[in-house]
C-alpha cells in the first residue's frame, strides 16, 4: 500500500497528532505499507517535493505543534489557474500521485484545502481527509482538532488581562482569530468570563455595547472586557454589499476592527480602552489532552478508511462518534454560529452582550 500525505492552510496543534494516528494505525495494520509525505502543502503534490516517511517519522510527535511536513496556502480560486511557468496545476498534483502510484492521498486541511481536495476527487484520485482548523468552522463535523487547544490559548489571554483590567479599572479588548465564524471567540470568551463578546454572525451595534460598559460602571464595576473576533462586522458594515465593504476598507485608519470598536469606545463612553491581540500564538505550541484524543481517534479512522477503500471522505465526529463524511457534502461550506443557538441564548442569560438589542433576547 502507497500512501500520500500532506498537511495544507493554516497550521494549528495537533497536526502532528493526527498524522501519528493514521500513520500507527496503517503500520499496525497493514503487512506493507509505504507513506509519502508531501512538503508544504499542495505545493509538495504539485511539484514532486516530498520524504519517503518511516515508522521513526512518527514516534514522539503526538505532544508536538505545528507540522513535521510544512504547509503553505494555495487558494482554491487559484488551483486551475496556471503556475508562474504555465503549468496546469491539477495536471501537476495527478501527475506526482501517479507517478508515485499512490493508492490514496491523506490530506489535512480547512475549508479551502477541502474544496481542492474534493477537486482531485472529482479528477479520479482516492483522497481522504481529516478536519483541520482552530476556527471549527468545517462543514459535517461537530468539532475540528486544534479548535481546543487555540481555546485554551484564547481564554488564557483573557484570563491574563482579568487581573490588570481590574487593577486599572479599564476597558480591554482582546482580539480572537475568525474571519467568518465565530466559534473560537464564542468559547474563549465564555470562559474568560468576557462580558461582551463580539462575532461575525451577530452584527454589533456600537451603541449597545457602550450601554453594556455603562451598565457595569453604573453596578461600580471598574472594568469591562470585550473578546472581538476579527471578522466582527457592525450592522453598518453588514448591511453593506461585498464591493462597498472592500471599498471602505481600502481607506481604512484602523489595524483591525478592534481598534475600530476602541476608537468608538472612548469617544462615545469617555473610556480608556486597551487592546491585546494574541494573534498566531493562538495556531502555536502544544496540543490540549482533548486535541490528542481526538487527532487520535479521527486518524485511526482515516486509516480504516484507507484499508477498506472508503474514499472520497473526510473522517468526523458527530455526537462523540466518529463518522464518514462525503467530501461533496463538505466542500464549499461554512459551519457558522447559529445567533439563535442555545448556547448564545445561555450566555445572554447571565449578562453577556453580543452588541445587539437586549430586549430582543
Amino acid at each position: 500500500m502507497r500512501i500520500g500525505m500532506l498537511t495544507s492552510g493554516g497550521d494549528c496543534q495537533s497536526l502532528n497528532a493526527t498524522m501519528r494516528g493514521v500513520a500507527k494505525t496503517l503500520y499496525e495494520n497493514v503487512e506493507d505499507v509505504t507513506i509519502f509525505g508531501f512538503l508544504e502543502g499542495y505545493k509538495g503534490l504539485m511539484y514532486g517535493e516530498y520524504e519517503k516517511m518511516s515508522s521513526g517519522n512518527f514516534s514522539g510527535i503526538l505532544t508536538e505543534g505545528g507540522t513535521i511536513l510544512g504547509t503553505s496556502r494555495q487558494p482554491f480560486k487559484l488551483m486551475k489557474q496556471p503556475d508562474p511557468d504555465g503549468n496546469d496545476k491539477v495536471q501537476l498534483m495527478k501527475g506526482t500521485y501517479k507517478r508515485l502510484k499512490l493508492d490514496c492521498l491523506v490530506m489535512l486541511g480547512g475549508n479551502g484545502s477541502h474544496k481542492t481536495a474534493n477537486l482531485l476527487r472529482e479528477e479520479g484520485l482516492n483522497v481522504v481527509t481529516l478536519p483541520k482548523t482552530i476556527d471549527n468552522d468545517l462543514w459535517g463535523t461537530d468539532m475540528t482538532f486544534g479548535f481546543q487547544s487555540a481555546v485554551n490559548i484564547a481564554t488564557n489571554a483573557i484570563d491574563c488581562i482579568h487581573t490588570t483590567a481590574a487593577s486599572h479599572g479599564r476597558v480591554f479588548i482582546v482580539e480572537v482569530m475568525g474571519h467568518k465564524a465565530g466559534w473560537l471567540t464564542l468559547h474563549a470568551g465564555i470562559a474568560g468570563g468576557a462580558d461582551i463578546i463580539l462575532i461575525p454572525e451577530i452584527p454589533y451595534d456600537i451603541k449597545y455595547v457602550v450601554d453594556a460598559i455603562n451598565k457595569r460602571k453604573k453596578q461600580g464595576k471598574r472594568f469591562t472586557i470585550l473578546a472581538v473576533a476579527e471578522g466582527a462586522l457592525s450592522v453598518e458594515d453588514a448591511a453593506l454589499s461585498k464591493k462597498e465593504f472592500k471599498e471602505k476598507r481600502k481607506n481604512w485608519k484602523f489595524p483591525s476592527i478592534s481598534y475600530e470598536i476602541a476608537h468608538a469606545i472612548q469617544d462615545m463612553a469617555g473610556e480608556e480602552v486597551r487592546i491585546t491581540v494574541p494573534g498566531h500564538t493562538q495556531r502555536g505550541g502544544e496540543p490540549c489532552p482533548y486535541d490528542r484524543v481526538l487527532s487520535t481517534r479521527l486518524g485511526a479512522a482515516a486509516a480504516g478508511m484507507i484499508m477498506r477503500q472508503e474514499y472520497g471522505n473526510m473522517a468526523g465526529i458527530r455526537n462523540n462518534k466518529i463518522v464518514s463524511v462525503p467530501l461533496q457534502e463538505v466542500a464549499g461550506k461554512l459551519k457558522t454560529v447559529n445567533p439563535d443557538d442555545p448556547i448564545i441564548m445561555e450566555a445572554k442569560s447571565i449578562g453577556i452582550c453580543f452588541g445587539d438589542n437586549p430586549i430582543a433576547r
